[in-house]
């Protein structure tokens, strides 16, 4: 059975490979200290029968955004800088891209955006987008382009909760 866990120790990031070398580089040398300072959090998804091998990974933080870079839609009644949650990264190792992995990880991490929802002040989800590929699964889901960073999206925190009562 796959699960979601947090990342530790005994988890073997040295043979996780997603064919993105800055994500390897990530996950195998900086995810674990980011966990244990607090500055971000990473998740794996595993085989509970085989716990240690990391099929695919994202990791959350908290950011402070400038609103005038969103559409005026969003930004008309914010503040200049306003807190928001972001996707730091997502990454499924090789043997497994193409099975909706990546699909499942980002449902959770919505998930876990919405609990921060309702217990902290953001104003939506944002993500980087490694390249054009990653930024079509993201606008898939719903994401938006930030203006002149078109590889920097986000998700209102309004459709955010919509999507929450949809399930």
């Amino acid at each position: 059975m796959r699960e979601i866990r947090t990342l530790d120790r005994t988890h073997d990031r040295v043979r996780f490979d997603c064919g993105e070398p800055a994500l390897n580089r990530y996950l195998q040398q900086t995810a674990r200290q980011h966990n244990d300072k607090g500055i971000s959090k990473t998740f794996v998804y595993v085989d509970s029968e085989y716990p240690e091998k990391i099929i695919a990974f994202f990791t959350l933080s908290i950011c402070e955004i400038v609103t005038q870079d969103l559409p005026q839609k969003y930004s008309k009644k914010l503040p200049q800088n306003a807190p928001a949650a972001k996707l730091a990264r997502l990454a499924v190792a090789k043997p497994y891209q193409g099975q909706r992995v990546g699909t499942i990880l980002l449902v959770e991490a919505i998930q876990r955006t919405l609990v921060i929802a309702e217990n902290f002040g953001i104003v939506g989800f944002f993500v980087d987008a490694k390249n054009e590929r990653a930024k079509q699964f993201y606008v898939g889901f719903g994401f938006i382009e930030v203006q002149a960073q078109p590889l920097v999206l986000f998700l209102p925190l309004a459709t955010l909760l919509a999507a929450h009562c949809v399930d």
